[in-house]
Protein backbone atom coordinates (compact mmCIF):
# COMPACT_ATOMS: atom_id res chain seq x y z
CA UNK A 1 0.00 0.00 0.00
CA UNK A 2 2.85 2.56 0.99
CA UNK A 3 4.51 1.48 -2.59
CA UNK A 4 1.23 2.25 -4.17
CA UNK A 5 0.89 5.66 -2.63
CA UNK A 6 4.43 6.48 -3.49
CA UNK A 7 3.40 5.96 -7.32
CA UNK A 8 0.60 8.10 -7.46
CA UNK A 9 2.62 10.50 -5.50
CA UNK A 10 5.63 10.34 -8.11
CA UNK A 11 2.50 10.61 -11.24
CA UNK A 12 1.06 13.17 -9.72
CA UNK A 13 3.92 15.38 -8.83
CA UNK A 14 4.42 16.51 -12.51
CA UNK A 15 0.73 17.41 -12.76
CA UNK A 16 0.99 19.65 -9.76
CA UNK A 17 4.10 21.77 -11.12
CA UNK A 18 2.29 22.01 -14.24
CA UNK A 19 -1.00 23.39 -12.77
CA UNK A 20 1.32 26.05 -11.45
CA UNK A 21 2.29 28.53 -14.42
CA UNK A 22 5.01 31.30 -13.32
CA UNK A 23 3.30 34.43 -13.08
CA UNK A 24 5.31 37.07 -14.47
CA UNK A 25 4.55 40.99 -14.22
CA UNK A 26 6.27 42.87 -16.99
CA UNK A 27 6.95 46.49 -17.58
CA UNK A 28 4.20 47.75 -20.59
CA UNK A 29 7.39 48.25 -23.19
CA UNK A 30 8.47 44.84 -22.61
CA UNK A 31 5.46 42.69 -23.08
CA UNK A 32 5.53 42.14 -26.62
CA UNK A 33 9.37 41.35 -26.36
CA UNK A 34 8.20 38.74 -23.49
CA UNK A 35 5.87 36.99 -25.38
CA UNK A 36 8.33 36.21 -28.36
CA UNK A 37 10.63 35.13 -25.57
CA UNK A 38 7.69 32.46 -24.00
CA UNK A 39 7.53 31.46 -26.98
CA UNK A 40 10.95 30.45 -27.94
CA UNK A 41 11.54 29.05 -24.60
CA UNK A 42 8.24 27.42 -24.98
CA UNK A 43 10.28 25.28 -27.51
CA UNK A 44 12.09 23.56 -25.45
CA UNK A 45 10.06 23.52 -22.48
CA UNK A 46 6.39 22.59 -23.54
CA UNK A 47 4.98 21.89 -20.85
CA UNK A 48 5.27 25.11 -18.84
CA UNK A 49 3.13 27.62 -18.25
CA UNK A 50 3.52 31.21 -18.08
CA UNK A 51 1.10 33.90 -17.96
CA UNK A 52 2.04 37.77 -17.46
CA UNK A 53 0.48 40.59 -16.69
CA UNK A 54 1.11 43.88 -17.96
CA UNK A 55 0.86 47.32 -16.49
CA UNK A 56 3.40 50.55 -15.65
CA UNK A 57 6.41 49.76 -13.56
CA UNK A 58 5.45 51.94 -10.87
CA UNK A 59 1.67 50.20 -10.28
CA UNK A 60 3.81 46.43 -10.50
CA UNK A 61 5.70 47.65 -7.80
CA UNK A 62 2.88 49.08 -5.61
CA UNK A 63 1.39 45.49 -6.43
CA UNK A 64 4.54 43.76 -5.70
CA UNK A 65 4.35 45.32 -2.11
CA UNK A 66 0.70 44.84 -1.47
CA UNK A 67 1.50 40.99 -1.97
CA UNK A 68 0.79 40.10 -5.62
CA UNK A 69 1.52 36.49 -6.30
CA UNK A 70 4.29 37.34 -9.17
CA UNK A 71 7.15 34.95 -9.57
CA UNK A 72 9.47 37.69 -11.92
CA UNK A 73 8.99 41.27 -11.87
CA UNK A 74 10.92 42.72 -15.30
CA UNK A 75 10.87 46.68 -14.72
CA UNK A 76 11.40 49.21 -17.26
CA UNK A 77 13.67 50.80 -14.71
CA UNK A 78 16.70 49.95 -12.03
CA UNK A 79 15.12 52.23 -9.29
CA UNK A 80 11.76 49.94 -8.04
CA UNK A 81 13.89 46.54 -8.55
CA UNK A 82 16.42 48.14 -6.09
CA UNK A 83 14.25 49.37 -4.08
CA UNK A 84 12.46 46.02 -3.09
CA UNK A 85 15.66 44.46 -2.96
CA UNK A 86 16.19 46.86 0.04
CA UNK A 87 12.83 45.54 1.37
CA UNK A 88 14.22 42.44 1.00
CA UNK A 89 11.14 41.29 -1.08
CA UNK A 90 12.94 39.37 -3.52
CA UNK A 91 14.98 36.59 -3.84
CA UNK A 92 18.80 37.84 -2.90
CA UNK A 93 21.14 38.14 -5.35
CA UNK A 94 18.31 37.90 -8.43
CA UNK A 95 18.24 41.92 -9.55
CA UNK A 96 20.10 41.87 -13.04
CA UNK A 97 19.93 43.84 -16.09
CA UNK A 98 17.90 42.18 -18.83
CA UNK A 99 17.76 45.08 -21.25
CA UNK A 100 18.77 48.92 -21.90
CA UNK A 101 15.54 50.72 -23.63
CA UNK A 102 15.48 53.50 -26.36
CA UNK A 103 12.98 56.13 -26.68
CA UNK A 104 11.44 57.03 -29.73
CA UNK A 105 9.35 60.07 -30.90
CA UNK A 106 6.78 58.04 -33.03
CA UNK A 107 3.77 59.26 -35.65
CA UNK A 108 1.29 57.51 -37.65
CA UNK A 109 1.45 59.65 -40.06
CA UNK A 110 4.40 59.35 -42.99
CA UNK A 111 6.12 62.00 -43.97
CA UNK A 112 6.46 63.99 -40.59
CA UNK A 113 9.82 65.57 -40.16
CA UNK A 114 10.13 64.89 -36.50
CA UNK A 115 12.95 66.29 -34.74
CA UNK A 116 13.62 69.15 -32.11
CA UNK A 117 12.57 72.03 -34.49
CA UNK A 118 9.38 70.74 -35.04
CA UNK A 119 8.36 70.62 -31.47
CA UNK A 120 9.74 73.82 -30.51
CA UNK A 121 7.85 75.47 -33.39
CA UNK A 122 4.22 74.11 -31.32
CA UNK A 123 2.78 72.79 -34.77
CA UNK A 124 3.39 68.81 -33.36
CA UNK A 125 0.00 68.92 -30.77
CA UNK A 126 -1.21 67.26 -29.27
CA UNK A 127 1.21 64.89 -27.88
CA UNK A 128 0.91 61.89 -25.63
CA UNK A 129 3.44 59.85 -23.39
CA UNK A 130 3.14 57.67 -20.21
CA UNK A 131 2.81 59.00 -17.06
CA UNK A 132 6.00 60.20 -15.90
CA UNK A 133 5.47 59.00 -12.46
CA UNK A 134 5.40 55.53 -12.65
CA UNK A 135 6.32 54.52 -16.23
CA UNK A 136 10.50 55.44 -16.89
CA UNK A 137 9.79 56.19 -20.74
CA UNK A 138 7.48 58.78 -19.50
CA UNK A 139 9.75 60.73 -17.20
CA UNK A 140 12.17 60.03 -19.91
CA UNK A 141 10.03 61.74 -22.36
CA UNK A 142 9.35 64.83 -19.85
CA UNK A 143 13.44 65.20 -19.79
CA UNK A 144 13.90 65.16 -23.40
CA UNK A 145 10.92 68.06 -23.64
CA UNK A 146 12.53 69.99 -20.33
CA UNK A 147 15.39 70.24 -22.47
CA UNK A 148 13.67 72.15 -25.96
CA UNK A 149 11.75 75.05 -25.55
CA UNK A 150 7.84 74.15 -26.14
CA UNK A 151 5.13 76.47 -26.60
CA UNK A 152 2.63 76.66 -23.73
CA UNK A 153 -0.13 76.11 -26.90
CA UNK A 154 0.86 72.10 -27.01
CA UNK A 155 -1.06 69.88 -25.53
CA UNK A 156 0.42 66.67 -23.84
CA UNK A 157 -1.91 63.81 -23.14
CA UNK A 158 -0.95 61.29 -20.40
CA UNK A 159 -1.06 57.46 -20.71
CA UNK A 160 -1.02 55.34 -18.03
CA UNK A 161 1.77 53.30 -19.63
CA UNK A 162 3.18 53.03 -22.81
CA UNK A 163 1.22 50.65 -24.25
CA UNK A 164 -2.17 53.29 -23.87
CA UNK A 165 0.48 56.48 -25.08
CA UNK A 166 0.91 54.32 -28.53
CA UNK A 167 -2.46 53.50 -28.90
CA UNK A 168 -3.37 57.22 -28.81
CA UNK A 169 -0.73 58.33 -31.10
CA UNK A 170 -2.19 54.87 -33.62
CA UNK A 171 -5.54 55.84 -33.63
CA UNK A 172 -4.92 59.26 -34.56
CA UNK A 173 -6.17 60.69 -31.22
CA UNK A 174 -2.51 62.65 -30.78
CA UNK A 175 -0.11 63.58 -33.32
CA UNK A 176 2.93 61.67 -31.80
CA UNK A 177 3.67 59.87 -29.01
CA UNK A 178 6.83 59.16 -26.84
CA UNK A 179 7.21 55.43 -26.89
CA UNK A 180 9.81 52.91 -26.65
CA UNK A 181 11.59 52.29 -29.75
CA UNK A 182 10.93 48.22 -29.72
CA UNK A 183 6.93 49.07 -29.70
CA UNK A 184 7.50 51.17 -33.32
CA UNK A 185 10.42 49.43 -35.09
CA UNK A 186 9.41 48.19 -38.44
CA UNK A 187 5.91 49.75 -38.17
CA UNK A 188 6.00 52.45 -40.68
CA UNK A 189 4.73 55.83 -39.92
CA UNK A 190 7.36 58.55 -38.76
CA UNK A 191 10.20 58.59 -36.48
CA UNK A 192 12.20 60.58 -34.22
CA UNK A 193 15.19 58.79 -31.85
CA UNK A 194 16.18 61.27 -29.40
CA UNK A 195 19.94 61.45 -28.58
CA UNK A 196 20.71 59.24 -25.47
CA UNK A 197 22.04 62.37 -24.03
CA UNK A 198 18.73 64.16 -23.97
CA UNK A 199 17.28 61.78 -21.45
CA UNK A 200 18.70 59.64 -18.35
CA UNK A 201 19.72 55.98 -18.80
CA UNK A 202 16.63 53.57 -19.45
CA UNK A 203 17.96 50.69 -17.94
CA UNK A 204 15.77 47.47 -17.68
CA UNK A 205 15.96 45.60 -14.21
CA UNK A 206 14.08 42.50 -13.39
CA UNK A 207 13.96 40.26 -10.01
CA UNK A 208 12.89 36.90 -9.14
CA UNK A 209 10.12 37.09 -6.33
CA UNK A 210 9.95 33.61 -5.38
CA UNK A 211 12.08 30.38 -6.08
CA UNK A 212 9.41 28.56 -7.88
CA UNK A 213 11.72 26.05 -9.86
CA UNK A 214 10.23 27.12 -13.11
CA UNK A 215 10.32 30.58 -12.13
CA UNK A 216 14.18 29.77 -11.68
CA UNK A 217 14.63 27.76 -15.07
CA UNK A 218 12.97 30.81 -16.83
CA UNK A 219 14.40 33.27 -15.51
CA UNK A 220 18.01 32.02 -16.42
CA UNK A 221 16.62 31.60 -20.15
CA UNK A 222 16.38 34.92 -19.77
CA UNK A 223 19.65 36.23 -19.50
CA UNK A 224 21.36 33.49 -22.16
CA UNK A 225 22.60 33.90 -25.77
CA UNK A 226 19.52 32.93 -27.13
CA UNK A 227 17.50 35.32 -25.67
CA UNK A 228 19.84 38.25 -25.46
CA UNK A 229 19.87 38.00 -29.34
CA UNK A 230 15.98 38.01 -29.40
CA UNK A 231 16.00 41.28 -26.96
CA UNK A 232 18.78 42.85 -29.18
CA UNK A 233 16.36 42.28 -31.81
CA UNK A 234 13.51 43.59 -30.47
CA UNK A 235 15.41 47.35 -30.48
CA UNK A 236 16.96 46.91 -27.28
CA UNK A 237 20.32 47.39 -25.70
CA UNK A 238 21.70 44.17 -23.45
CA UNK A 239 24.54 45.02 -20.82
CA UNK A 240 27.76 43.08 -21.38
Amino acid sequence: MRYFLAVVLLLLTPLALAASPVQVAVAANFANPLRELIALYSESHPQSQIHITVASTGKLAAQIRQGAPYDLFLAADARRPKELEQEKLIVAGSRKTYALGRLALWSAQTGLDLDPELLESGKLTPLALANPRTAPYGAAAVAVLNGLSIPDSVKLVQGENVAQAFQFAHSGAVRAAFVAFSQVRGSGGSLWLPQARRYPPIVQQSVLLTAQPAARDFYRFLFSAEARDMIQSDGYGVPE
